[in-house]
C-alpha cells in the first residue's frame, strides 16, 4: 500500500513559492491552503463553478513537484438552452509553478448537443502572514484593494502596510471568450458545439518590495516536457547530473534514492543562489519554506556523498548572516549562527523576532562541523581560509555565550519574549521531559549539544593544524578532552545504563531515555567502553519500533507516538544515530536502522519520505502511520537516505590528503550497490560494493567486497576499519 501524508491536499512548490489546494484544486480561506511566497498568502480563496454549481472531481494528482492536474466533470444542471446531463462536460485544470503560477483551463463538450453556460472563477486574497494562517488568527492591519482591467483581462489585488507591499495579478490570456468581472468572480460565457473544446490560461504574478515573480509562459504539457528549457528544468537537470547516482538490484532502495535526489532539488531557495551549483535548500513544505540554520547545515552534511559542493551555499549565506551584536529580542550574541529567517509582514514589521532569529544553541557548533566536513570532501577546491574569521567568531561564541554559567557545558535559555523554549533539534515546547513525564525548565543542558561542541573543537583542531597553527590545534584538543571527561562524569547515569537526556536548572542529570544520546555517538564524545550500552539501549523495544528509533521511550508517561517529539520517528535523527553506530563498530546495528527507515519510506506515496511519522510498533500486517502535519518534501528527511547509504558503505573523505576511505558492510537486502560520480577534491570516482559467500556453508561468507574506478583526477581509495573516537587525534569522521 502507498500512504499519503497529512490532509488530502495538492501541494506544488518552487523556490519560496508554494501552492496548497484541496483535491478539487480549490482553496478554502479557513484552512492552511493558499498560494504563498516569502511567508505571505497571496491567494486565500479559489473556487471554480459552472453556473454557480461546483464541479465533480474525477481525479487529481501532483505530476511533478512543480505541477498538478485536476480532472472534473459537470453535475446535472439546467442552463438557458435546457438541461445539461451529468458528465457531459469535462474540465481539466492544470497548474505549473515557477516563481508565479501558470494555470490552464481546458473544457470539452462530450455530449451530442450544443451547450451554453458560465464558467466562473472566484478569487480572493488576504495577504495573511504564514504564522497567522497556521494559528488560525489572521489580523487585517490595512485595507486590500482590487482593480479589474477590462482591456487586459487582468485582476490586480494589492495590500500595503507602511512600506510592506504585496500584490497579486491574475491575468487571463489565450482565451477565445471575453472575460468579465463582477461580485468577486471572473466569468466566461461559454458556448460549445458537440465535441468542441475551449482553452484559456490564467497567469498569477506575485509582487513585493523586491521581486516580481512571474509564471512561466508555457502551458502544462510544454512545461513538464523533459526537454523543456525553463530555468527550473535547467537547474534541476544540473543538480541531478552533478549528483552521485546509485544503482542496485533492490528497486525500492533505488527508487527511494532517486526520489530523494528530486526532493532535495525541489527544496532549492532560488533567491539565495550564489552560483548554478551553489545553493541552499528550504527546510520543508509547507511550513518551513525559508532559510534555516540547523536544517540547511544537516542537509549539507547529508549531501556530502551526493554533491559535496552543496554545502558551500549554506556556509556562505549563514556566514554572511552571523550575528554581530547582542540582541535579546532575537536571542542573538556575537558569532552565533541563525536559526531562521522569515520574510512575511510580521517579521518585516518586527512583530516577531525572525528577521533573522538566532534561537538555536546547536547551529554554531554545527556550522564548524559542516565547514570541516566540506573541506574534507573538497580539499583545495574549497577555500576554507576564507572562513577563518567566521570560524573564530563561532569558536568565541561557544566559549563566551554557549556556556551560560561557565561550567564547561553548553546550555540554552531563551531571552526573547517571543523566542523558542527548546533551542535544540527537538524544538517543540514540550519535548524535554523528566522520567515522570513532567517538563524540564530552563536553562537546559541537553546531551547532544556537548557532543556537537566536542566534535567542532576536534574538527577545527585539524583545520588549525593544516593552517600551521599547532598551538591553537593543541588547545582545541585539550578543550575537547576536558569536555569529554566532564561529560562522562556528569551525564552518565549508572542506574539506567545510559546518558542523561539533559541536565536540569540545578545541573542534576535527567535520566530520561530518549534518542539524543545517539547523536553523541555520531559526534564521538561517548567513551568506547560505554558505546555498546548506548547502542543496546537504543535498540530495546521501548525505543526501537521496527520502523526506526523513537524520539522518546514508550515507557515514559509523556510518550505519545503521534506527537512531534515525544515518541515519533524522525528519519534524520535515525540517520545520525546509524552513523554513530557505524563509528563505534556496530555495523549490523546501523544496517538495522537503515532497513527500518527504508522499509517505512517504501510505504509512502512516490517513495517520498516525510519529515516525521508516528512511533507505533511494527507488527505483521501493519504499516507506518503518518504524522498528519508532517512537511513533505522535507530536506533533511530526503537527505537521511544519503546518510544511511553512507553508513552502509562506510565512506569517509580526506581530500586534503587525496584519499577516500571505504568500510562497507552490505546486508542481504542490499547485496549489490554502485555509486557513480562520487566527487572528492578534484577527482571523480565510481564505487561498487557486493556480497560474496554464504555464511551457512562458508565461515568467511557474507563478506562485502568493493572496487573503485577513478574517472577523473587523482584519488587513492583505501579500505579502512572504522575508527572510533580518539582523544588526541582526529581521523576524518562523520
Amino acid at each position: 500500500m502507498r500512504i499519503s501524508v497529512g490532509p488530502p491536499y495538492l501541494t506544488i512548490n518552487h523556490g519560496s513559492t508554494f501552492l496548497v489546494t484541496d483535491l478539487d484544486g480549490e482553496i478554502d480561506s479557513n484552512s492552511l491552503q493558499g498560494l504563498f511566497t516569502d511567508d505571505t498568502r497571496f491567494l486565500s480563496h479559489y473556487g471554480c463553478y459552472i453556473d454557480g454549481h461546483s464541479w465533480i472531481r474525477l481525479m487529481s494528482t501532483t505530476t511533478r513537484y512543480y505541477a498538478t492536474r485536476i480532472s472534473l466533470m459537470n453535475p446535472e444542471l439546467s442552463s438557458r438552452d435546457g438541461k445539461i446531463p451529468k458528465g457531459s462536460l469535462s474540465l481539466t485544470i492544470s497548474r505549473t509553478i515557477e516563481q508565479g503560477i501558470h494555470e490552464d483551463l481546458d473544457l470539452t463538450n462530450n455530449s451530442l448537443q450544443a451547450v451554453s453556460f458560465n464558467l466562473e472563477i472566484e478569487l480572493r486574497s488576504d495577504f495573511a502572514d504564514l504564522f497567522e494562517v497556521q494559528s488560525g488568527q489572521v489580523v487585517r492591519r490595512e485595507q486590500i484593494e482590487t482593480h479589474w482591467d477590462r482591456d487586459n483581462s487582468e485582476l490586480r489585488t494589492r495590500y500595503q502596510n507602511q512600506d510592506f507591499y504585496r500584490c497579486l495579478v491574475y491575468q487571463v490570456r489565450n482565451c477565445p471568450t471575453p472575460a468579465k468581472y463582477a461580485n468577486g468572480y471572473i466569468t466566461f460565457a461559454i458556448q460549445l458545439q458537440p465535441g468542441e473544446s475551449w482553452h484559456a490560461c490564467g497567469y498569477y504574478t506575485l509582487s513585493d518590495n523586491q521581486h516580481e515573480r512571474q509564471p512561466v509562459d508555457l502551458c502544462y504539457l510544454e512545461a513538464i516536457a523533459p526537454d523543456v528549457d525553463t530555468e527550473l528544468q535547467q537547474r534541476q537537470r544540473l543538480w541531478q547530473d552533478s549528483a552521485t547516482t546509485m544503482t542496485s538490484p533492490n528497486e525500492d532502495v533505488k527508487r527511494l534514492y532517486r526520489q530523494s535526489i528530486e526532493d532535495m532539488g525541489a527544496m532549492r531557495l532560488y533567491d539565495y543562489d550564489l552560483a548554478p551549483d551553489v545553493w541552499i535548500p528550504a527546510a520543508g513544505v509547507p511550513k518551513y519554506v525559508a532559510l534555516f540554520g540547523r536544517d540547511s547545515l544537516i542537509a549539507s552534511l547529508q549531501n556530502a556523498i551526493v554533491h559535496p559542493g552543496f554545502a558551500e551555499g549554506t556556509l556562505k549565506k549563514l556566514g554572511e548572516l552571523q550575528a554581530k551584536a547582542y540582541d535579546d529580542w532575537r536571542d542573538a550574541e556575537p558569532g552565533k549562527i541563525l536559526h531562521e529567517l522569515r520574510q512575511g509582514e510580521l517579521a518585516y514589521l518586527n512583530k516577531i523576532p525572525r528577521s533573522p532569529y538566532y534561537g538555536a544553541a546547536d547551529t554554531t557548533s554545527l556550522y564548524l562541523i559542516v565547514l570541516h566536513e566540506t573541506w574534507k570532501w573538497l580539499g583545495d577546491k574549497f577555500k576554507i581560509a576564507d572562513y577563518r574569521e567566521i570560524a573564530e567568531n563561532c569558536l568565541n561564541w561557544i566559549d563566551q555565550y554557549g556556556d551560560l554559567d561557565g561550567d564547561g557545558f553548553q546550555e540554552f535559555n531563551a531571552r526573547s519574549e517571543d523566542g523558542i523554549e527548546n533551542q535544540c533539534w527537538k524544538d517543540s515546547g514540550d519535548s524535554i521531559v523528566y522520567p515522570d513525564g513532567s517538563q524540564v525548565k530552563a536553562p537546559k543542558t541537553v546531551c547532544e549539544l556537548q557532543g556537537y561542541a566536542f566534535d567542532a573543537w576536534m574538527r577545527m583542531a585539524e583545520v588549525f593544524q593544516a593552517w600551521g597553527d599547532r598551538d591553537r590545534a593543541t588547545q582545541l584538543r585539550h578543550k575537547a578532552e576536558k569536555l569529554r571527561q566532564q561529560f562522562e562524569e556528569k551525564f552518565w547515569c549508572e542506574a539506567v545504563g545510559f546518558y542523561a537526556f539533559t541536565l536540569d536548572p540545578d545541573k542534576k542529570p535527567v535520566p530520561t531515555i530518549a534518542s539524543n544520546p545517539g547523536h553523541c555517538l555520531w559526534s564521538g564524545i561517548v567513551s568506547p567502553e560505554r558505546a555498546q550500552k548506548v547502542v543496546q539501549r537504543l535498540l530495546e523495544p521501548d525505543m526501537w519500533s521496527g520502523w526506526g528509533i523513537r524520539t522518546l521511550s514508550a515507557q515514559n508517561p509523556a510518550f505519545n507516538p503521534h506527537s512531534y517529539h515525544l515518541g515519533s520517528i524522525w528519519p534524520n535523527d535515525n540517520a545520525l544515530i546509524a552513523l554513530g553506530f557505524k563509528r563505534y563498530g556496530f555495523a549490523q546495528e546501523a544496517i538495522a536502522i537503515a532497513h527500518d527507515i527504508f522499509e517505512a519510506a517504501n510505504h509512502f506515496a512516490c517513495y517520498r519520505i516525510p519529515e516525521v511519522y508516528a512511533g507505533t510498533q511494527r507488527h505483521l500486517g501493519t504499516f507506518p502511520v503518518p504524522y498528519r502535519e508532517a512537511n513533505i518534501p522535507q530536506a533533511w528527511a530526503a537527505g537521511s537516505v544519503f546518510q544511511l547509504i553512507q553508513a552502509i558503505a562506510g565512506l569517509q573523505a580526506d581530500a586534503p590528503n587525496h584519499c577516500l576511505y571505504v568500510d562497507p558492510v552490505l546486508p542481504e537486502w542490499l547485496g549489490e550497490l554502485k555509486l557513480c560520480n562520487v566527487e572528492i577534491g578534484n577527482a571523480v570516482v565510481d564505487l561498487q560494493f557486493w556480497r560474496e559467500g554464504d555464511s551457512r556453508s562458508d565461515p568467511y561468507g557474507n563478506r562485502t567486497c568493493w572496487d573503485a574506478e577513478v574517472q577523473q583526477g587523482e584519488i587513492e581509495v583505501r579500505a579502512k576499519a572504522w575508527q572510533p573516537w580518539a582523544s588526541t587525534t582526529l581521523a576524518s569522521t562523520f
